[in-house]
């Protein structure tokens, strides 16, 4: 039950974005189509440019709005006179999917990497056991000279 309340709280929440795009992709403004078309001289979004290309486009952009063109009309026709390097963002689709999917597939293999090594740093082996006589596993023993200059040492932390 509570499942079905968050998923009816989430869809509620979402609900007036999609009125928005929706207002957005029927009415475009020029700001908006500035942030998602580049420049073809200096490389930068229409909004960055000072280019007369730049110009050029911004002028075409307003004159399709005001003839009523859709977002995706006007970005189609962009495209059609430039080629798919006009748009800021690479298409969804054939081998522009990689621009979107490489670092996603990125991210997750390195934190599958990363949770691998932390699991097998967590079940590293503690140090070696000897078992003694009685099949009582016990630290192996340390090297004599190891073992008696630990001695001193702890005598004269103790003195």
């Amino acid at each position: 039950m509570r499942t079905l309340a968050a998923a009816c709280a989430a869809v509620l929440l979402v609900l007036p974005l999609a009125g928005q795009a929706a207002a957005s992709e029927a009415h475009p403004s020029l700001a908006e189509l500035e942030g998602e078309a580049m420049c073809p001289i200096c490389h930068t979004t229409l909004d960055q440019s000072n280019s007369a290309a730049a110009g050029r486009i911004k002028a075409f952009i307003v004159r399709r709005i005001r003839a009523g063109d859709t977002k995706s009309e006007i970005k189609r026709e962009l495209v059609d006179q430039f080629g798919p390097a006009i748009l800021a963002e690479p298409p969804k689709h054939g081998f522009d999917l990689l621009a979107w999917l490489l670092p996603i597939v990125g991210i997750l293999g390195g934190a599958l990497v990363l949770g691998l090594a932390a699991w097998r740093w967590s079940r590293r082996r503690g140090p070696e056991l000897v078992l003694s006589g009685g099949g009582v596993a016990l630290p192996r023993p340390l090297d004599p000279e190891l073992e008696r200059r630990l001695d001193e040492e702890l005598r004269r932390f103790d003195e």
